[in-house]
């Protein structure tokens, strides 16, 4: 099956701006036939409870997706494997640089910010042993050869970007975000990847790193932020952003949804909308191309309802 996802990290409840993408993405995904999931990327920090508000405010909105969530910390067999792979093919080495380290040497004459400057790649086997009697942990990267890679987006058409040496395995022997997500996208039939486009920058590495393993490239789709008034991406700082802010000053998720609808010119003033709504008028190229700037208080008074998850349950 062919799938759309959304895969949000359990470290908070979701803000209006989590829930705009999420809910662009299932219309993607629904738009096209394709099936939707959830993936929750669970590697790093997890807060209790998190993960249950936050599928509870998904559902709240009318989302509904194919298949159990699935959990990527369940996954670690998937990500050796694959780290396994790419060594076996001479394809990886130890780092031993710090984040200081490499930050200096990309502020360096010549260097690419963002990009690690291959400082280990080169390193001879007493190098190599020096470095480990010190006790600093190594992190393991991809070897690549290519430094740029071309990736398709329907919003922002073939977008070319620099490929490092990324980290496949971090110092402390979790699996990197950019190998994860690489191996459970393939995995779950995933070839539709939606998401903010503060992660266009990354596609490129990921699109390079699934040609490495043999895995098909998706089609992606990186959608404009929300935006706070001072330019900065949308956060719980931000005031009254979380659907249980908004509830708690009298706000459905009728109200949200259709702050979301207006936000993607998909609702008029004032008009209540459901999701199936919303997927006959939906148009990915006459989706607004600029950032959401999300004001104070950015959910008017609309007539209270019940909820379109509550209204999709009973059709």
């Amino acid at each position: 099956m062919n799938a759309g996802r959304f895969a949000p990290s359990p470290s908070g409840d979701l803000h209006i701006g989590n829930l705009r993408t999420a809910v662009l993405a299932w219309l993607f995904s629904r738009s096209t036939g394709r099936g939707f999931l959830l993936r929750v990327e669970d590697l790093d920090r997890a807060r209790t409870g998190a993960e249950a508000r936050q599928l509870a405010d998904l559902a709240a909105l009318g989302l509904d997706w194919d298949g159990p969530v699935v959990h990527q910390s369940a996954r670690l067999d998937l990500y050796a494997e694959a780290i396994d792979r790419l060594t076996a093919a001479g394809r990886t080495y130890e780092c031993f640089c710090t984040r200081r380290e490499i930050q200096q040497a990309t502020e360096a004459p010549h260097g690419i910010p963002g990009a690690y400057p291959g400082t280990c790649r080169s390193l001879t086997a007493d190098e190599r042993a020096e470095r480990q009697r010190s006790g600093r942990a190594p992190a393991l990267r991809l070897r690549s050869d290519v430094t740029e890679f071309t990736v398709r987006d329907l919003l922002c058409g073939d977008f070319t970007g620099p490929v490092d040496d990324l980290v496949l395995r971090r110092g402390d022997g979790a699996p990197a975000y950019n190998l994860a997500v690489v191996v459970d996208d393939a995995a779950q039939g995933v070839d539709q990847v939606v998401r903010g486009d503060d992660l266009l920058a990354s596609s490129p590495r990921q699109g390079y790193l699934a040609t490495l393993l043999g895995l098909p490239v998706p089609t992606y789709a990186h959608v404009p932020l929300a935006l706070n008034e001072q330019g900065q991406r949308l956060a719980k700082r931000d005031g009254a952003v979380t659907l249980a802010d908004l509830a708690a000053l009298g706000h459905s998720p009728s109200d949200v949804l259709a702050t979301i609808a207006r936000s993607l010119g998909l609702a008029g003033p004032g008009e209540m909308v459901m999701l199936a709504e919303l997927l006959a008028r939906f148009a990915p190229a006459r989706l607004p191309r600029e950032p959401w700037v999300v004001r104070p208080e950015p959910i008017m008074a609309e007539p209270q309802g019940i909820s379109p998850g509550e209204q999709l349950r009973h059709r």
